[in-house]
């Protein structure tokens, strides 16, 4: 963490102290329960929520002083206080003026699907040669990334940001902030439709990112996307593209979904290596195309990013795969639409399994008018396959076993209204040997269902 002065933090967000001088901070957090001693509180106002109602706590937690709105006025005298018009962007300002302080090559990433994942790639491979920070976990907003680039050290070479989006007009606004010299689009997919319409106006908004690089830049694309030519054409930076289907400058020719390694091919330099793949599916081998072309245009040697890859460690609830009383349980229930979720049932279909393979699925929000029939599409693809069982969780969901059954799927099949009532379901029925995959938004928390499996097989659910 960069140290941050009282003077430079005042200038940059307009504010006025009052109390004691404090001398800096070395630390910038919204949340009054994770406070180290010298850090800064930014007071945040929500729509459920007002920090300003956690300032003494904050305080009483080690943090130095506070940032408050005009009008504030906080127990104790000896209170340090910067009193701002809004307390929001102070955090944004602050931010800006922090990423002025500090001179990585900063990388922007976002797409439908796969931003978290890619992320943690190109992060562990760029780690591997110099110094490099990324985006804390998810936080991928106008909160999140303030305060990911806050933590960045002085000594960053590499910054990996994740640039998210529901709503239109976000990603310029927090690329505005970022100013990224290289952009990367994981893909284009159905997501955020109840906001967006459609998968042209989902292009768009991602494109923006793209829009703002440098001309000297540099964009990283999956030439094998239906918007690959839309994406190019939003950046006058320089393409670095990614195929599996389409010859690309980094190109995979050949490979199974199942694979443990891969034969990629670098055609600039004319050089081939074998990587291996730590997450399985074909969507995984692309996302891991994409992190590679980044390293190779830094400069990592093959070497590094194969360290990169062995470095990898995969974000929880992304392809989390547990052994729970002899049940082999995938969870990938962080969040889904109908990309992630036909790419998840495409890689849970061709994984090896002993026993059954079992699915429990829930809805898909945030698509609005889309939605019903999303749901009704996923249901014809699951009777495509090989299935044990499926029980689907929440009021779209009921769509997806629908349109199975009359596409003439005949597999064991329930529909629960919460995850608590899946799980007891699937605990009557799974046994050893089997798999099952969690797949749903994240608004359905599926991943419950791991612990009340754990708690039946030690024999604490009455009825499993």
């Amino acid at each position: 963490m960069l140290r941050l002065s009282v003077h430079d933090v005042a200038a940059w967000c307009g504010g006025t102290w009052s109390g004691p001088t404090p001398s800096g901070f070395t630390a910038v957090s919204t949340d009054s329960r994770h406070m180290t001693p010298g850090a800064l509180y930014i007071a945040l106002k929500g729509e459920r929520f007002d920090g300003h109602d956690f300032v003494g706590a904050a305080l009483q937690a080690g943090a130095t002083a506070a940032v408050v709105e005009n009008g504030f006025a906080c127990g104790p005298t000896e209170a340090v206080l910067l009193h701002v018009a809004d307390t929001h962007r102070a955090l944004v300002d602050v931010a800006r003026g922090g990423r002025n302080q500090v001179s990585p090559r900063l990388i922007g990433i976002t797409g439908s699907v796969g931003k978290s994942t890619v992320k943690e790639l190109v992060t562990a491979m760029l780690a591997t040669m110099a110094p490099t920070a990324c985006t804390r976990g998810n936080w991928n907003n106008d909160i999140g990334l303030p305060l990911s680039l806050l933590a960045m050290p002085p000594d960053t070479t590499f910054g990996v940001f994740e640039v998210g989006t529901n709503h239109p007009g976000e990603i310029a606004g927090l690329c505005e902030l970022l100013r990224p010299e290289w952009g990367l689009v994981t893909n284009i997919g159905p997501s955020h439709l109840e906001h967006f319409g459609s998968e042209t106006a989902v292009a768009a908004e991602k494109g923006d990112l793209l829009a703002g690089l440098p001309d000297d830049g540099v964009a990283f694309l999956d030439r094998d996307g239906a918007f690959f030519d839309v994406l190019q054409a939003r950046t006058s930076a320089r393409v670095v593209s990614v195929g599996i289907d389409s010859a690309a400058d980094i190109w995979c020719p050949a490979v199974a979904a199942t694979a443990a390694s891969i034969m990629v091919e670098d055609r600039r330099a004319g050089e081939t290596a074998c990587l291996p793949c730590v997450l399985p599916g074909i969507h995984q081998v692309r996302n891991l195309l994409l992190a590679v072309a980044v390293a190779r245009e830094a400069g990592v040697s093959w070497e590094g990013i194969r360290a990169g890859i062995e470095a990898f460690e995969s974000m929880p609830m992304r392809w989390t795969q547990e052994d729970v009383g002899g049940i082999r349980v995938i969870n990938d229930a962080y969040n889904a639409n109908p990309l992630s979720m036909r790419a998840a049932l495409e890689t849970f279909h061709d994984l090896p399994v002993e026993g059954g393979r079992w699915l429990a699925l829930g809805d898909m929000l945030e698509l609005g008018d889309a939605a019903a029939e999303a749901h009704r599409v996923l249901g014809r693809r699951v009777a495509e396959g090989t299935w044990a069982g499926l029980v689907t969780v929440g009021a779209l969901a009921a769509g997806i076993g629908a349109a199975a059954q009359a596409a003439g799927w005949r597999g064991v099949l329930t529909h629960c209204a919460t995850a608590a009532e899946a799980g007891a379901w699937l605990c009557e029925r799974l046994g050893g040997g089997d798999a099952l995959l969690l797949k749903g938004s994240r608004g359905m928390h599926l991943e419950s269902i791991v612990s009340l499996i754990g708690e039946a097989k030690k024999g604490k659910l009455d009825g499993c």
